[in-house]
């Protein structure tokens, strides 16, 4: 049996925050965006139809859980859901909150800016306010 293993342009873009019952819980490096990536823990999923039905209904439930607290937490004009994986195959959703006064709006922020990372200052405000997330791990 194939043990999950997160894809290493994941590992190398984002910074792990915690896990759900079924999916890590990612930040994308890029302080441009509130920008979180849910990765299902299973090995060799590409999309969402490969996962069990009952993983499926956990990948929704987990979807909306953190979709609700971002938009409350950041009070987002709109949050972006999506799961492409045109470079990184593994089943990932991303999570990004967008207003309308972002430089991206009211395109995608996927490969239309170059990363500016996170401060250290920056990254410890930013989980400062996840703290009404509640992560199992």
């Amino acid at each position: 049996m194939i043990r999950f293993q997160l894809h290493s342009q994941l590992e190398k873009d984002c910074f792990i925050l915690g896990e759900f019952e079924l999916c890590q819980v990612l930040l994308m490096n890029d302080s441009q965006f509130p920008w979180f990536i849910l990765v299902p823990k299973r090995a060799d999923i590409r999309e969402i139809y490969q996962l069990s039905a009952d993983e499926q209904v956990i990948l929704i439930q987990e979807s909306s859980y953190l979709a609700e607290k971002l938009v409350t937490i950041f009070n987002a004009d709109k949050l972006n859901i999506a799961a492409i994986g045109n470079i990184v195959p593994q089943l990932h959703l991303h999570h990004v909150v967008r207003y309308q006064t972002d430089k991206a709006w009211a395109m995608p922020v996927w490969g239309k800016f170059p990363a500016i990372p996170y401060t250290e200052q920056q990254l410890n405000d930013l989980k400062a306010k996840l703290t009404s997330i509640e992560f199992i791990a």
